[in-house]
């Protein structure tokens, strides 16, 4: 149970946190994938990761081998979102590949609860809510930033405008 609430609270608090402190490192932009690549993998390596043990396909090394490959493909789905790099999403972008993740990331949980493992199901669920709260945090600033610039475009005064506000 300690090793699925590791592995999904490194998943969705620590590297978009990690990736975030280096947005502007040079390396971002030699791996990034496009978001329509980085999502499915991220989703199928996590598959592999949290359903490996139950559908008897996990490797010999067990957490030892998948838990890297999971980071590095965690890695690969925060790039779009937090670092600078030509597959950077627009704010309406990242808001909905994370509010599209969030679900489809708790469904291998879904299946461990499935299997009766609940403990361990909702451990990862539990878990994986950072990726849920960053994606509103992400949508209110997006909202706030517009509102700005809409109350900006209308206090700004026009060329020949007499009654400049």
């Amino acid at each position: 149970m300690a090793v699925m609430a590791c592995s999904g609270f490194v998943l969705a608090a620590v590297l978009p946190g990690v990736v975030w402190g280096l947005r502007r490192s040079f390396l971002w932009e030699r791996v990034s994938l496009h978001p329509g690549i980085a999502l499915p993998l991220l989703l199928l390596v996590h598959a592999w990761a949290v359903l490996g043990d139950l559908v008897r396909l996990m490797p010999t090394g067990g957490p030892l081998v998948t838990e890297p490959i999971l980071i590095v493909a965690g890695v690969l789905f925060w790039i779009p979102v937090v670092a600078d790099t030509r597959h950077h999403l627009s704010d309406a972008g990242r808001c909905l590949y994370l509010f599209l993740a969030a679900p489809l990331l708790d469904l291998p949980a879904l299946g461990v609860i499935a299997a009766g493992h609940s403990a361990e199901g909702l451990t990862m669920i539990v878990a994986m809510l950072p990726i849920g709260v960053i994606a509103a945090a992400l949508t209110w600033e997006w909202v706030n930033r517009e509102e700005r610039l809409a109350a900006d475009v209308l206090a700004a005064p026009t060329a020949g405008d007499t009654h400049a506000r």
